[in-house]
C-alpha cells in the first residue's frame, strides 16, 4: 500500500502529526502533496534513478518528500543535517543529487557542501521557509518548498514506479559509507512491506496504529518505520526533537499505540521525577520498540516494571544483511539478549571469517542469498540461539594482553546515581599499553572531582574483576552522542590518542 490507496479508504485519517504543536497532514493531503511534489521533481529534470537529497529537521514535510520519491522511481537520500559542510561534501559526491530539499537554516551549509562536491549538474533547491526568510531576494535556483507544491498541479500521466533509497552510515568513524536499495519496476501500491518479516515480529500487524517517532528521521530506523507505518495506513506522530516528558505527553495526547526508542531515552525518562512519570495516561501504548544502541539490563528491567510487557527489541545492520528480535517475555528469560534471527542466517566469526562454536565471542555476522556482512559488533550465541552483544570490534581495550570489553563497565556505571552518561575507552599506558578510562557526565547535583572519581572506581571494584575496572575517571559537561544515541567514541579517543599513536577508532 501507499498514500494514494489510503487516501481513498480513509482520506481524513492523519498520516502525520507533529509533536509538540499538533500540525497534521491527512492521507488525502499526503497523497495530493506528494503527487504534486513528484511533478515538481519531474519538472526539474529528475528521472527514474536520479537522487533527491533530504536534509531537514523532523518536519511535517518529511513524509511528502519521501513518498514523492517512492512513487516516482527516485532515490531518496536522507542525510544527517548536523554534519558540517566538509563532512557533507563526500555525501554529495556519492549522491550527485538532482534535487536538494532542505530548510532556510540549513541552506548555507548544504550549499557549501554541494559547491565543494563539484557536481556535473547543478541541483534544484527546494527550501522550507524560503519565502518567509528571503522573500523576493531568494538565492538563485532556490524555490520555496510550499509555494512550489501549491503552484504545481499533480500529473496523473506520470508513470508511478517504486523508488529506491540511498542511505549513509552514522559517520561516527569518519566518512559515512553509502549503500543503495535500488528502484524496482513495480507500482508502489504493490511494493513489498518495508522491514519485511521484522515488522509483524515487533507487533506492527495492522493499520489501526499510531506510531510515535522519537528520533531523527534521517536515521535508518525511524526512516524505515515512517515508510512502513504509512504502508499499513497508520498515523506517524513525529517529535520535533526528543524531550523525556514531552514524549510521555505525546503518547497521552495522541493515544499512541506503538513507539520507537533508544536506551538513552529510557534512561532520561526513568530519571524524571515520579510525579512526572505518573502524570500521563499511557493506557493506549501497547508496543514499544528499541534498538540503535546496547541497553543496560537493569534499565530495561526498570522500563518493563514501569510500562509492562510491551517492550520489544531488534538488532541489525542498516545495510540489511540480517536482523534479530526479542519480545518482552523472551527477554525476561534471556536478559541482555537481542534475540534470535528474523532475517538472514546468524553466525559468529573469528577475525578470519571462520564460524565459531556457540558460546564463543567473535564478530556478529549474517549471511543470506546474495549478501553477507557484519555491523562490526562482537557477541556470542547461546545454546538456544539467542544473540548477546559484548561490544564493538574496534572498541576492545587490550591492557597487558587482556581483552576488556567497555560495554560491561559502561552498563554498570550508568546505574550509579551520580552518573548521567558514561563512556569507557582505552587510554595510553606506558606499562600495560592501554588502561581502562571512564569518561563520565555527572548527574545533576553531583560534584565532579577526585572524590567522585574514587567513589566510581570503588563502585566498579565491588562488582567487577579488578582488571576490568577504570584506572582513572575523567569528567565532561556533555557526552558526545548523535541523535540516535550512538556514542561518538572516536571523538573521545582523540583526546587521549594522538594520531601517531592511535590504535584505531570506532
Amino acid at each position: 500500500m501507499y498514500p494514494a490507496v489510503h487516501a481513498q479508504a480513509t482520506p481524513d485519517r492523519p498520516a502525520v502529526i507533529m509533536s509538540p504543536g499538533g500540525v497534521r497532514v491527512s492521507y488525502a493531503e499526503l497523497d495530493e502533496r506528494s503527487a504534486r511534489l513528484a511533478a515538481v521533481f519531474r519538472g526539474a529534470g529528475a528521472r527514474r534513478g536520479d537522487t533527491v537529497v533530504l536534509a531537514l529537521q523532523n518536519d511535517v514535510r518529511w513524509a511528502e518528500v519521501v513518498w514523492a520519491c517512492l512513487r516516482s522511481g527516485l532515490y531518496i537520500a536522507p542525510v544527517n543535517w548536523h554534519l558540517t559542510a566538509a563532512e557533507l561534501t563526500p555525501l554529495m559526491q556519492d549522491a550527485a543529487p538532482r534535487v536538494v530539499v532542505t530548510s532556510a537554516g540549513l541552506y548555507a551549509t548544504m550549499r557549501e557542501a554541494v559547491r565543494a562536491a563539484r557536481l556535473a549538474i547543478a541541483p534544484l533547491w527546494l527550501v522550507a521557509e524560503a519565502d518567509e526568510v528571503w522573500g523576493g531576494s531568494r538565492p538563485a535556483g532556490v524555490l520555496d518548498h510550499d509555494l512550489a507544491v501549491a503552484g504545481t498541479p499533480r500529473d496523473d500521466t506520470l508513470e508511478e514506479t517504486l523508488g529506491g533509497r540511498l542511505l549513509f552510515s552514522s559517520g561516527t568513524t569518519g566518512r559515512p559509507k553509502p549503500f543503495r536499495v535500488d528502484p524496482v519496476d513495480v507500482h508502489p501500491a504493490n511494493a513489498p512491506m518495508r522491514l519485511g518479516s521484522l515488522l509483524p515480529t515487533l507487533g506492527f500487524t495492522t493499520g489501526d496504529l499510531t506510531y510515535l517517532a522519537t528520533g531523527p528521521s534521517y536515521h535508518a530506523g525511524p526512516f524505515a518505520f515512517l515508510q512502513a507505518v504509512h504502508q499499513l495506513g497508520g498515523t506517524v506522530v513525529m517529535m520535533s526533537r526528543f524531550d523525556a516528558e514531552g514524549a510521555l505527553t505525546a503518547i497521552a495526547e495522541n493515544r499512541v499505540t506503538h513507539s520507537q526508542w533508544v536506551p538513552t531515552m529510557f534512561i532520561r525518562m526513568l530519571r524524571l521525577p515520579e510525579t512526572a512519570r505518573r502524570a500521563h495516561d499511557l493506557s493506549s501504548h501497547r508496543v514499544a520498540v528499541h534498538a540503535g544502541a546496547p541497553c543496560p539490563v537493569d534499565v530495561k528491567r526498570a522500563m518493563l516494571d514501569w510500562w509492562g510487557p510491551i517492550i520489544h527489541e531488534y538488532y541489525g545492520a542498516s545495510e540489511g544483511f540480517g536482523s534479530t528480535a526479542i519480545g518482552p517475555a523472551e527477554w525476561v528469560e534471556h536478559p541482555g539478549s537481542v534475540g534470535r534471527p528474523v532475517d538472514g542466517d546468524l553466525f559468529i566469526a573469528d577475525a578470519g571469517g571462520r564460524e565459531l562454536p556457540r558460546g564463543e565471542v567473535g564478530v556478529v555476522s549474517f549471511r543470506r542469498p546474495g549478501a553477507s556482512g557484519t555491523a562490526g559488533d562482537l557477541g556470542y550465541v547461546d545454546s538456544e540461539g539467542y544473540l548477546y552483544l559484548t561490544g564493538r570490534v574496534s572498541q576492545v581495550i587490550i591492557s597487558g594482553g587482556v581483552n576488556i570489553h567497555p560495554r560491561e563497565i559502561e552498563d554498570l556505571l550508568a546505574l550509579h546515581p551520580a552518573v548521567a552518561d558514561v563512556a569507557v575507552v582505552g587510554a595510553p599506558d606506558d606499562e600495560f599499553g592501554e588502561q581502562v578510562k571512564a569518561i563520565v557526565q555527572p548527574a545533576e547535583g553531583a560534584r565532579p572531582g577526585p572524590e567522585l572519581a574514587s567513589e566510581l572506581v570503588r563502585y566498579c571494584r565491588d562488582r567487577l574483576a579488578h582488571h576490568k575496572c577504570p584506572r582513572s575517571v575523567d569528567f565532561v559537561e556533555q557526552m558526545p552522542r548523535n541523535e540516535a544515541g550512538k556514542l561518538l567514541v572516536s571523538e573521545l579517543r582523540a583526546r587521549y590518542w594522538p594520531a601517531s599513536r592511535s590504535v584505531g577508532t570506532v
